[in-house]
């Protein structure tokens, strides 16, 4: 709309307003002295200018549906608003200086058109709330005070609801030029039957609102709001979000809000986006506000939720949003890259196999690298663009796991990695096969020929302390990768389906960014199955499949560890692609361990590798020791020496519920 636009609106509007008091003024003048004043003619329109789109005040008319004299009620309202003479008027026309303002009363007096039902709760006027009702002791004298979001509107201003700012908000992303083909797709599928609801809605207010509502089902919130944001614009449409975590759970203000934004709705016509992503819906009261405002909306509603949500009386048409496949993310980066991409060796390749990244997130991280070029091509750091690249999209995509999963920073090197040669060749082929996986997967198409059965999944079997947690660690942090370290045993629930539900949460969260994940205590889930009695074996059963499916599908590394190697299902094995029994540490490989495990920069002094490695204990508890010793030699003020690893031997045997027996210690001090 442009300058004229809002001008000829605003004239329009105050030019009637104007003629209305004319008419009062006459009539006031009549009731004082009507033998020498007549009374007025019937109240004249002002002509209606031809606008496009029309005048506010005729959009309101028409799409509330109101009367004459409702519309001479609203433009009182918006003549005390505006004008400080209208009210000394209203105070004339009541013959009372208390009541400065219109009432239904006055207006049924004045208006030969006048209407009781227009004063009914029903009715447009208070329906829609155009008109606030003050208090009194008569309802028919009660104050009518003009909504201010809706004077504003018909001033020309865009409408917002000043009651409805803290809870919807405009999208302010601007929707990309083209969509990836997958999601083009989709969103042409939700045009359809958006284009069919947006048919049923152009009856007027007066009657019962339909709607079309759709959700969108997925973990990756950006994609859902551009695929939103592109059926909108093409239906000429604003997007409006509200957070579903802000709705409140009483059933009053929920219906108070409902109908705020159904007036809203019907003066913009704008699409709401109900974002439940983040939303704890286990929970009875937040899952109970969501349902009653899906129910009683009744306007065009998008969903966006990472679980779909299953509503008992109002199916929902539901689309799953997929990541952007391989190719398409190669594109992307390569296209919001421009001339770099040629300089990052096919490293953008790896890339696009890594992570699983929005159309967003790909722009933003390149831009990022673009900006901080500059001062990458003058700093001292040798690093190639590459591995800038690789550290910002790896920062993108880091699952949303603090709550159940803990990351682990990833330090160790296979320096650090005291192992026999046939296990220390299995990690290396596994590191290997990661290595090569965007060749092999997507540019030898085996990811094409089959999706299952690509994930790397690995079980790495030993007693606690045998460097299970360090070989992954090693992984992770050669191919800098974030670490996640999830306890089976937590994740474990007695209720059916909750289990598979954390299962899901996990692997949803971490597919974005191909994460390490590591599953300690396999025993907890995987312990061999046995005859099927009840439902909770069944169920039982049933979540073991689902985390093998999982794992065999995902794309990032999936490392079960387990104590008790005996205790697991076979038929579960068969499925693991790596198994790695991680053995007891020998005398030679105990003497390694200890000739490695303090920093260069800690002092030692006498420190004898060859008899450190008499005692009798695994890698976790020698790393152990070796901290608590240097403790002990800096309250001392002293280099770490044979006799501080004795005394934090004492303790650490303790704390294991061992004997220290002399020949371990033998010749130490």
């Amino acid at each position: 709309m442009n300058h004229k636009w809002f001008e000829v609106n605003s004239h329009f509007l105050l030019k009637n307003v104007k003629v209305l008091q004319e008419f009062l003024q006459q009539q006031w003048q009549h009731q004082q002295n009507p033998a020498r004043v007549a009374p007025p003619n019937e109240l004249p329109l002002v002509e209606i200018p031809e606008l496009s789109p029309p005048t506010a005040l005729e959009q309101v008319c028409t799409t509330f549906n109101l009367s004459a004299f409702e519309v001479y009620l609203l433009l009182m309202g918006v003549g005390v608003a505006v004008f400080p003479d209208f009210s000394f008027l209203c105070t004339q026309l009541h013959q009372n200086p208390q009541m400065p303002y219109p009432t239904f009363g006055l207006g049924l007096q004045l208006f030969p058109n006048a209407h009781w039902s227009a004063f009914t709760p029903h009715a447009p006027l208070r329906r829609w709330q155009l008109l606030q009702v003050g208090t009194g002791t008569v309802i028919t004298q009660c104050p009518l005070q003009i909504d201010e979001c809706i004077l504003h509107y018909l001033m020309g201003e865009i409408y917002q609801d000043d009651r409805l700012s803290h809870l919807i908000k405009s999208v302010e992303d601007s929707v990309p030029e083209t969509l990836p083909n997958s999601h083009e797709k989709i969103v042409q599928e939700l045009l359809a039957i958006m284009n069919y609801g947006d048919d049923l809605l152009n009856s007027s207010m007066g009657s019962s609102m339909d709607s079309s509502m759709v959700q969108l089902c997925g973990w990756e919130t950006a994609d859902k709001r551009a695929i939103a944001a592109a059926v909108c614009q093409r239906m000429n449409r604003q997007v409006k979000v509200l957070l579903a975590d802000r709705l409140p759970t009483d059933q009053e203000n929920i219906s108070y809000i409902i109908h705020r934004w159904q007036r809203e709705f019907a003066l913009t016509k704008s699409i709401l986006l109900l974002d439940c992503d983040g939303l704890n819906l286990r929970e009875p009261l937040k899952l109970g506000a969501v349902l009653q405002f899906i129910d009683d909306v009744k306007t065009p509603l998008i969903i966006s939720t990472e679980e779909r949500i299953y509503h008992p009386r109002n199916p929902l048409i539901s689309w799953d949003i997929p990541g952007l496949s391989y190719p398409e993310q190669l594109e992307l980066l390569k296209k919001n890259l421009g001339g770099l991409a040629a300089e990052l060796n096919g490293d953008v390749e790896a890339i696009a196999a890594q992570f699983n990244l929005s159309q967003k997130a790909i722009k933003t991280a390149c831009n990022s690298l673009q900006k901080n070029q500059n001062q990458l091509a003058k700093s001292t750091d040798t690093k190639p663009i590459s591995h800038h690249l690789w550290n910002i999209c790896r920062t993108m995509a880091r699952p949303r796991l603090d709550d159940i999963a803990q990351r682990i920073d990833a330090k160790a090197t296979w320096e650090d990695l005291i192992l026999p040669e046939p296990q220390l060749k299995i990690l290396r082929e596994i590191a290997a096969q990661f290595r090569q996986r965007a060749k092999v997967y997507q540019q030898w198409g085996f990811a094409n020929k089959n999706n299952r059965g690509l994930g790397m999944t690995s079980l790495f079997a030993g007693s606690s302390g045998t460097g299970k947690t360090m070989a992954a660690e090693v992984i992770a942090q050669e191919f800098r990768l974030d670490l996640y370290r999830i306890d089976l045993s937590v994740v474990v629930s007695k209720y059916i389906g909750e289990t598979e539900k954390n299962l899901r949460r996990i692997f949803d969260a971490a597919e974005s960014g191909g994460a390490v994940l590591l599953f300690d205590e396999a025993d907890a889930l995987f312990g061999k199955r046995t005859e099927v009695r009840d439902s909770h074996d069944r169920h039982a059963n049933v979540e073991v499949s689902y985390l093998l499916q999982r794992m065999e599908a995902y794309q990032g590394l999936a490392i079960l560890t387990t104590n008790l190697k005996g205790s697991l299902d076979q038929a579960f094995l068969r499925r693991i692609r790596f198994i790695i029994s991680f053995p007891y540490p020998d005398i030679k490989a105990r003497e390694q361990i200890w000739a490695r495990i303090f920093p260069s920069e800690t002092p030692t002094e006498g420190l004898k590798p060859n008899k450190l490695a008499q005692l009798s204990v695994a890698g976790g508890n020698i790393k152990n020791i070796a901290l608590n010793a240097a403790f002990i030699a800096a309250d001392a003020g002293e280099p770490v020496m044979m006799k501080h690893i004795l005394a934090a031997s004492r303790s650490e045997y303790i704390k294991i519920e061992k004997s220290l027996i002399e020949s371990e210690f033998k010749g130490w001090v």
